[in-house]
Formats: C-alpha cells, sequence, structure tokens
C-alpha cells in the first residue's frame, strides 16, 4: 500500500510539472491499486483501475503527438481555458436586403446579451442587391471588433419546402463560417425558434411585433423615402439622388446649392477645389496630382454628409467639375481623372448654370473673359454628353428665374417623396 501511495504522490508531483515521466508512475499506480482492490474483493474499484491504465495509454499517445521539440506539452492555461468556457456567442443570420434600423437593433441586443456577437450575411445570385455591397454595408454600420460580420454567397435553399434536406444543409454551412459553439440567436423573425433548435442554441427574439422599429427590407425597397429614419447612414447612398450644380465661375453655384439645401431642410455638398486651392496651390504650378486629390477629397465629404442627409442631396459641383478644371489649368485630361469623373455620375442629375451672369471679381477667379466662360460651360457640356450623364440647362441671367428653374427640376426627382417637408434626421 505505501508504495502505491508513493507512486500516487510522485504522479501528481510530475503531473504539476508537466513531464511525460508521469506516465509510467501513472502505470505504476494503476496496477498496484488493480490488485490491492481484487485481494480486498472491491472488484467494482479494481476494474475501474483498469480504464485509468487504458486512459493513460491513450494520454500517452496524445502527448507524443502535441508534445513540443523539449518533450513538454503544449497546454492553455487553466485561466485561458476557464475564459473560453464562460464566453456566451450570439448569432444573428440573415440577407440585410438592405441593412436597417431593426437589423441594428437586433444586433446591438445580441452584443448587450453576449461576449462575441456574429453576423452572417447571406446572398444568393437571383437577389435585387449584390450581396458583397449588403456585407460591406453590415461591416459599417458595426464597429469591429466589437462585432464579426461574415458573408456567404452560395445558392443554397432558401425555404424548408425548397429542399428535402433544408435543415441539415443549413447546418453544414453554418457550422462552415462558424465553427464555434453558438448560445443564442438573434433576430426577429419566426424562424429564430427552429435555427436555434437546429444549432444546438437558445433563440432570442427581437422585437417580433416590430412595434420598436416598424420597418422590413422589403418595406425599405418599396418605399425607401417614407421610411428613411430606418435606412443607416452607410446605405443612404444607395438610395439617395443627388442633384448636382454645375458651371464656369461667379454662375451662383454656390448660393443656389445652399437655396436649395435649405429647402430640403439639409445641408449642401460644398466644393472642396476652393478650399485646396486656398491651402496648398493659391492659384499656381497646378499639376494632375493636384486634380486627383480634389476628386478624392470631394468624394469624401459628398459621402460623408449624404449619410446624414435625406433622401435628396444638393451638390456644389463634383468630379465632372474638376475634370473641366484640370482640362482648363493643365491645358489636357489625364485619363485616370476621366475614369473617376465617369464613375462618379451614378444616382446624380446635373443643372449646367451657364455664364449669362455678370463676373464679379472675390479674389480666387480665374476666367473673366466672356469667350473663356463660355468655353467653360461648352466643356462642362461635352463631358456630361461624353458620360451619358443627365443634365439640363439653367439659362438667363435672372436670378429669381434661374431659381425657379432649378426648383422644378428638384420637384421632378419625384413628385411624390417626401421632397416637401424635410427629411433631415
Amino acid at each position: 500500500m505505501s508504495v502505491a501511495v508513493a507512486c500516487g504522490i510522485l504522479n501528481d508531483s510530475l503531473i504539476i510539472q508537466g513531464s511525460i515521466w508521469s506516465y509510467p508512475f501513472g502505470f505504476a499506480v494503476a496496477t498496484l491499486y488493480f490488485f490491492i482492490f481484487w485481494q480486498r474483493r472491491l472488484f467494482s474499484d479494481a476494474l475501474l483501475q483498469v480504464y485509468i491504465f487504458i486512459i493513460q495509454i491513450y494520454g500517452v499517445y496524445v502527448w507524443l503527438k502535441g508534445r513540443a521539440q523539449d518533450w513538454r506539452v503544449i497546454v492553455a492555461p487553466r485561466r485561458d481555458a476557464a475564459l473560453r468556457h464562460m464566453t456566451t456567442r450570439g448569432f444573428l443570420l440573415g440577407k440585410f436586403m438592405p441593412p436597417h434600423a431593426g437589423h441594428l437593433y437586433c444586433a446591438n441586443v445580441g452584443k448587450a446579451r453576449c461576449d462575441v456577437m456574429t453576423v452572417l450575411v447571406c446572398s444568393h445570385d437571383a437577389e435585387p442587391i449584390e450581396g458583397h455591397l449588403r456585407a460591406r454595408w453590415m461591416r459599417a454600420c458595426l464597429p469591429q471588433p466589437e462585432y464579426q460580420v461574415l458573408h456567404m454567397h452560395r445558392d443554397i435553399p432558401q425555404a424548408p419546402e425548397d429542399h428535402p434536406d433544408f435543415w441539415p444543409i443549413w447546418r453544414a454551412a453554418i457550422a462552415e463560417f462558424h465553427p464555434e459553439p453558438i448560445d443564442w440567436v438573434f433576430g426577429s423573425e419566426g424562424y429564430v425558434h427552429r435555427l436555434a433548435r437546429e444549432i444546438g442554441a437558445r433563440p432570442f427574439p427581437v422585437d417580433p411585433e416590430r412595434q420598436v422599429v416598424p420597418v422590413s427590407g422589403t418595406a425599405i425597397r418599396k418605399d425607401p423615402w417614407n421610411n428613411w429614419r430606418h435606412v443607416p447612414g452607410p446605405v443612404r447612398g444607395h438610395y439617395q439622388h443627388r442633384l448636382v450644380l454645375l458651371g464656369a465661375e461667379s454662375t451662383g453655384k454656390t448660393m443656389l446649392a445652399e437655396t436649395l439645401a435649405t429647402r430640403l431642410s439639409n445641408v449642401p455638398i460644398l466644393e472642396y477645389g476652393r478650399d485646396y486651392d486656398a491651402v496648398f496651390r493659391h492659384g499656381q504650378a497646378w499639376d494632375a496630382a493636384d486634380f486627383e486629390a480634389i476628386m478624392m477629397g470631394d468624394r469624401a465629404l459628398a459621402d460623408t454628409i449624404a449619410a446624414r442627409s435625406g433622401p435628396f442631396v444638393i451638390e456644389d459641383t463634383d468630379a465632372i467639375q474638376t475634370l473641366v478644371w484640370a482640362e482648363a489649368l493643365l491645358g489636357k485630361v489625364p485619363e485616370s481623372l476621366i475614369d473617376r469623373a465617369r464613375a462618379a455620375i451614378s444616382g446624380k442629375t446635373y443643372l449646367v448654370l451657364d455664364h449669362a451672369t455678370p463676373w464679379k471679381d472675390d479674389g480666387t477667379r480665374h476666367f473673366a473673359d466672356p469667350a473663356r466662360r463660355a468655353w467653360f460651360t461648352s466643356r462642362l457640356r461635352e463631358w456630361l454628353n461624353a458620360f451619358r450623364a443627365e443634365w439640363w440647362p439653367i439659362e438667363g441671367a435672372d436670378w429669381a428665374a434661374r431659381t425657379a428653374a432649378a426648383n422644378a427640376r428638384l420637384d421632378a426627382l419625384d413628385p411624390e417623396s417626401a421632397l416637401h417637408t424635410g427629411c433631415r434626421d
């Protein structure tokens, strides 16, 4: 008995040190206690030693597979293992077509309940909004690393009646993207209960009656403007329409942009090139890189303001105006600027203000010559036609007439929308 006790103490000590030499003493302990219990007719305890002996053989096998070069086994600290065991994981699955405030509410509830919150954006080919775009929107809406946003683009059954193995197919797909155990499944749809059961989690219905956030993806796709307050900032550009004012110098673009934006209870997207010139160039030594920088700066300002604006946005100049400025000041147009300008016209209607208004020198303007101003107006129209953009002329020297014409084009964008009431959040 004393030999068995001594071997047991040595075995425990070597286990604490993480030494493989614990196993010989472990085998000895199991063998000795087998005979001790058998002699005392404690047969169940004796058979337990057989089990312990076999398990230790398996332990040696695992040790040899997972050992380091110095024969130490690689073991995670107990504290980390306990933390992993205590970590709760939440899961939200959906098409998010498009993402809206209700989706974000579900995700926020999930993050408040769980340590780790994963959102899986599911898409397939036959959908009106591309999956990669929806995944990008969700990542923009949900900060990382607080949230993990994954994207699965796969043509698999979309309803149980579509395939007899609907649930096994989805279980396998979810396990592929989220191999860790899931504790809670969040969502406002009825399938959250069955989905949770299928993946061994618990359901957490969030606003199933849509009382907190009364909106759906279908409602936004059908009528985005009357559901605008539920459309997140990163998604708004997809549904917005921009009215862009172009024109030569001293044609009243900035003043007219502010007038139209005030009507919408918004702020206009103002010209970045003027500020860039004041800081970097002071009207001299322009090169192609300057105009690329202006286009990128315009885009950054425009996208940021648009994310805070209503369905209609007023923009004072854009890449088309910058393109003509590059042509005027450089004498040529770099191909890279043409590509940027062509990519910038989507979702826009242009108003080209003619040069009939009198010239006013504010100290920063370049072209007082009427012929030069006429050339600028002509080039704007030619580039818009080359890009097949939608544009309308605003003509005449009378300010009231120009304003009325611009307002008429704003009305024509969508007479049934919330245009007349303002949409600013």
